[in-house]
């Protein structure tokens, strides 16, 4: 089957729906990506918009490299940086249908539910086992690996989850049907 190649350095909304059915892998533990959120320097809502700062530089660093940040002084989160280096554009994973390493994530979050292992941007972090020290790493390259999507695929869009300002972008795109997202699109 065809596939959709990623590039890291077109819109963010552009890459996240590319990255709707690609494969992500941190040491062989992951799946198919079913949603995303897109954020870019321009927009209120994003980490880049103030400007750069010690927090957020590896948004601002090149394309098709991880920015990671705890999230509620929590969660780890993972976002893959886009655009030209120096922007300040992202896409948040949001939530994977785990298909590899399943055993791993059970145990890194403490439960059997499937559907529940990596359904939220906090989830996908634990399950993937995400810490600071992925931020900046090509995703390109170990210990991450990433598969690009079929081309065939529904993708459908709405409103980001969880943010106060740009709330009505339609800038959340997911696999439509998918058990495994975060939360169903209206």
């Amino acid at each position: 089957m065809p596939i959709a190649s990623i590039d890291f350095s077109l819109s963010s909304p552009a890459v996240a729906r590319r990255l709707i059915g690609a494969t992500l892998l941190v040491d062989g533990v992951g799946g198919i990506i079913v949603e995303t959120e897109a954020y870019d320097r321009d927009d209120p809502a994003s980490h880049s918009f103030a400007g750069r700062t010690a927090r957020n530089a590896a948004m601002f660093g090149p394309p098709g490299h991880a920015y990671v940040y705890r999230s509620y002084g929590i969660h780890w989160c993972l976002n893959l940086v886009c655009r030209e280096e120096g922007h300040g554009a992202g896409v948040l994973i949001r939530a994977i249908e785990p298909v590899a390493g399943l055993d791993t994530m059970r145990a890194r979050r403490g439960l059997d539910d499937v559907r529940l292992l990596c359904a939220g941007p906090g989830r996908v972090g634990q399950a993937l086992g995400i810490t600071h020290a992925h931020n900046g790493l090509p995703v390109t390259a170990p210990p991450f690996g990433l598969l690009p999507a079929p081309l065939k695929r529904r993708i459908v869009s709405g409103p980001r989850i969880g943010i106060s300002k740009a709330v009505d972008q339609p800038w959340r795109f997911g696999l439509a049907g998918s058990p495994f997202l975060s939360r169903p699109f209206r």
